[in-house]
Formats: C-alpha cells, structure tokens, sequence
C-alpha cells in the first residue's frame, strides 16, 4: 500500500520563490496542508522542486494542486540514487485549473532523489504556483 514518501527529513529545495518572498510564498507551503498557503514561483522558464529522501524510495504517484492560471503544462519527473545520474522517470501533463490531481507513476524505479521540471507554465511570465505536492510510494530498504 502506498503512502506518503514526505517526512519532515526530507529535504527540499526549489528554483526560485517569488520576490524571494520565502516567508509568505516559501516551499514549506506546498507540505504544509493548509489550503490557503502556497510555493509561489518567480517568472523564468524550467521552474522546478526537488526532493532528497531520507533513504532509497520506490515512487508509485505524484499529487500536486496548482492555481489555475499558474500551472504547468508540461512537466518531467526525474530520479536519481545518492550517486548516480538522473534520468526521466515520466512526463506528465497536468490541466490548468485549481483541483488536486493524481498521476500515477507507471514503472517506478528505486530513487534517492526527485526533481519535478515545470517544462512550461501557463502563465505568460512562466510562474508556478503549487498548494499542495505529495509523493506516494514505498521505502526500500
């Protein structure tokens, strides 16, 4: 049964918040369950969010509620061990509104690490805007 990969040792690092306003659009916002904060992005191309897990992780689905108008249209799930290269795990196309949606994950690999690419963004200066993020998966020992 899959559940929640996300723990408070996981780690966590984004590409950009807006203004650099971390205290009000920071990532924490994304994990934090509370639908009214948020991970705000600053405008650029290839906004991403990445996660380090506390140990090796097999992913089995992606959660993730944008705001509509600030979604991404394209986006690539990446993977890695501690030490090795990343590759693509999947590439998933999420719908530009404000609902949580599920993708799941068709052959999950063995990871240490993730990283969500938001290839392009809805909005027209290519921010991000993501409520809530979840993996679900299982642990490996």
């Amino acid at each position: 049964m899959a559940h929640s990969l996300i723990c408070s040792e996981t780690q966590s690092r984004v590409s950009s918040v807006l203004n650099r306003d971390v205290k009000q659009y920071g990532k924490k916002y994304m994990f934090d369950c509370n639908e009214e904060t948020c991970w705000n992005s600053d405008q650029g191309e290839y906004q991403w969010v990445s996660l380090e897990f506390p140990q090796s992780v097999k992913v089995s689905e992606l959660k993730i509620q944008f705001q509509g108008g600030f979604s991404a249209k394209t986006c690539r799930l990446e993977g890695c061990s501690k030490d090795g290269d990343s590759t693509v795990i999947e590439h998933f196309y999420p719908e530009d509104n404000s609902s949580l949606q599920s993708f799941p994950i068709q052959e999950a690999s063995v990871v240490d690490k993730i990283k969500i690419m938001f290839e392009n963004s809805a909005d027209f200066f290519g921010r991000i805007i993501v409520y809530s993020l979840d993996i679900l998966g299982e642990k490996t020992s």
